[in-house]
């Protein structure tokens, strides 16, 4: 258990490690791949949104295995780390969404549209709130662990239809850029380029995972302390002490 615990506590180096690569990956945007013909510059948020949008929906999957876990072991570890992660997933999903509204405005002249992707991902983002919302609620441990991993499990059905939006509703705008054509639609340097954000992102996703578990846990532990202080700062009570006297 220690060394689970430890092992996870080890932000500091994919932190590192995705800060280095991030920078790489900020100049191959810049130099590496080209300016692509039909949107101009504007494509190149591209290499920032598709991360952002294939880590979020990451995030939700491992929210899926560790609610699942929990209810076969009740391990609060399990717990905690659904938390965690849902949480990172839903700040990744919406910077997905506004990056991807920033594209859309330049691309195709407009900031939101009730696209089938678009639609199913703002669905999922307000999911997953609700997911944090409850496990904010005045429940036992127990309780909240049961309730929310349920939830977590029956999320998760909305990711397949976010990710396969483009292939079950062909009017969709999102064009299938990664998988298009044999090979796949992207040039070389554009797909060198793709795969050293994604991998960036992917360290960056695991610094910032690894310190919201350990902030979970913190905080658990300082509720714990607070629990034990109440009962002993109500018997230091004065009007407490006065009727001690008084018997």
């Amino acid at each position: 258990m220690q060394r689970r615990v430890s092992y996870i506590y080890a932000a500091p180096v994919p932190a590192l490690l995705g800060g280095l690569l991030m920078a790489a990956s900020q100049l191959m945007i810049v130099l590496v791949a080209p300016v692509e013909e039909r949107m101009g510059l504007i494509q190149k948020i591209f290499y920032l949104h598709l991360p952002l949008a294939w880590w979020g929906l990451f995030s939700f999957f491992m929210v899926f295995v560790c609610s699942l876990l929990y209810l076969l072991r009740r391990d609060f570890f399990w717990d905690a780390l659904s938390e965690a992660a849902a949480a990172c997933g839903l700040l990744l999903a919406v910077l997905a969404l506004a990056t991807g509204s920033i594209w859309a405005r330049i691309s195709w002249n407009t900031w939101w549209t009730w696209d089938p992707r678009l639609t199913t991902t703002l669905v999922l983002c307000f999911i997953y709130a609700g997911f944090l919302l409850i496990r904010r609620m005045d429940m036992t441990p127990e309780r909240r662990g049961g309730v929310s991993a349920a939830l977590g499990i029956i999320a998760f059905l909305d990711v397949p239809l976010v990710f396969f939006s483009a292939r079950l509703w062909p009017q969709t705008i999102h064009p299938q850029v990664v998988t298009q054509g044999q090979g796949g639609g992207l040039d070389p340097s554009m797909r060198l380029t793709l795969i050293c954000c994604l991998i960036s992102f992917g360290f960056l996703w695991a610094a910032l995972l690894t310190l919201r578990f350990r902030l979970g846990r913190l905080e658990e532990v300082l509720n714990a302390r607070l629990l034990v202080q109440e009962p002993e700062t109500a018997g230091n009570h004065p009007q407490n002490n006065e009727e001690k006297n008084n018997g």
